[in-house]
């Protein structure tokens, strides 16, 4: 594996169904509660850490992977700053729902989550650490990566899908409507009152029942949306001034302070890593 002491973020816009943070050596990454529009698999390198999911606290070591829906609220941190490093997998959902689909493991073109949170499995944890290798492997071929990617994900959706589907209850209609609204205004400045007042919910059953369903309050929903926005934003070039007005932000340290407490790294990180990518655009010859 390439060894770095910063975190590395991998991507190649011939790949933009998949993401990969690298980190060595995580004493210092701390996250607070959030969630992912992509669906996540990250693999414990070294060490150990604390894995928060479901309302469930696990400690997870070397050689362990971790899974994660897309929109469930997680975080992952270390223990007594104990060395730990992992690599975590970001995956379009939309792309992982159609390679379901295609291996006639879904019945509809549909996300379903998968009820496995940790797999143990060395078999999984190796074939990983491989895929991995491979696409941050600069000499590799552009079809090597990508076969890899799909060969891994594939034979690893067919393993889960003899495990039972995860069936996460169905917020009521009114909070769904609120999360989309929520969605919509992400970079408006969204009052309680007018959430209540449009939703017909008094304030302490709007925060509670919101944050049962969605495990995050509506601000923090709000907040953690933003941040997603703004990967999207950095990712596509955009600087970060530019990019915290973009997003609703109040100013720029604002944006860094937020960026940086739920993803444990800050905007210029995040950003600079990615420009700093050399793609090979020859297919790798």
């Amino acid at each position: 594996m390439t060894q770095t002491a910063k975190p590395l973020f991998w991507r190649d816009s011939r790949m933009p169904h998949i993401e990969l943070r690298q980190v060595t050596d995580g004493r210092q990454v701390c996250y607070a509660p959030h969630s992912h529009s992509q669906w996540s698999l990250g693999a414990i390198t070294d060490g150990q850490s604390t894995f928060l999911y479901r309302g469930e606290s696990h400690r997870v070591s070397a050689g362990t992977l971790v899974i994660m829906n897309p929109n469930w609220v997680h975080a992952c941190n270390p223990i007594d700053n104990q060395p730990w490093g992992y690599l975590m997998l970001y995956v379009d959902t939309d792309w992982l729902t159609q390679l379901r689909y295609e291996a006639g493991l879904l019945d509809s073109d549909n996300w379903q989550d998968l009820s496995t949170a940790i797999l143990t499995d060395p078999t999984w944890y190796d074939g990983y650490c491989r895929m991995v290798d491979c696409l941050l492997n600069p000499a590799a071929a552009l079809l090597e990566k990508q076969t890899s990617v799909v060969e891994y994900l594939a034979a690893l959706m067919t393993e889960l899908a003899d495990q039972p589907v995860d069936r996460h209850p169905e917020p009521p209609v009114n909070l769904q409507s609120l999360a989309q609204y929520l969605d919509d205004h992400a970079v408006s400045d969204v009052s309680l009152d007018e959430l209540c007042a449009r939703f017909r919910l008094s304030p302490g059953h709007l925060i509670r029942a919101f944050k049962q369903h969605f495990g995050l309050s509506p601000h923090a929903y709000r907040i953690n949306r933003r941040i997603q926005y703004g990967q999207q934003a950095l990712k596509q070039g955009q600087s970060i001034a530019d990019t915290a007005v973009t997003v609703g932000f109040s100013d720029q340290p604002h944006f860094q302070r937020t960026f940086k407490k739920l993803l444990a790294v800050t905007p210029q990180q995040y950003r600079q890593t990615l420009l700093n990518q050399q793609v090979d655009t020859t297919g790798g010859k």
